[in-house]
């Protein structure tokens, strides 16, 4: 579980990441990127998956657990920068018959292109 200082959890923080426009693409995986940060606080990480990747709630939670693990542990070892407020990143289809390793690499790309 990502430590509460990392979450976004406000759809207002949520609609100013969407609004800044800059995003990434990685194997199913896409980032919307924030503003650039002033403060001292960690840059805040929120996970997105549709209804219409899967229907069934089970479906889309495992991706999302499977996102923020691979997130939890960059943050672990320290190869997250803290240069922006926040980011999001949005699952597609192809994470739906991905395990651990594949949306692992494609999470460490998106980040370390940031």
């Amino acid at each position: 579980m990502l430590p509460r200082d990392y979450r976004l959890k406000k759809r207002s923080a949520f609609a100013a990441t969407y609004r800044t426009g800059r995003t990434l693409h990685s194997d199913g995986i896409t980032v919307f990127i924030g503003k650039e940060k002033t403060n001292e606080f960690p840059t805040r990480v929120g996970f997105v998956v549709s209804k219409k990747i899967h229907k069934r709630a089970v479906k889309r939670n495992r991706i999302k657990r499977l996102m923020r693990e691979s997130y939890r542990l960059l943050i672990k070892e320290g190869a997250v920068s803290d240069k922006y407020l926040s980011l999001i990143f949005v699952a597609s289809s192809k994470l739906l018959n991905m395990g651990f390793k594949e949306v692992d690499n494609s999470i460490r790309k998106l980040v370390y292109k940031l």
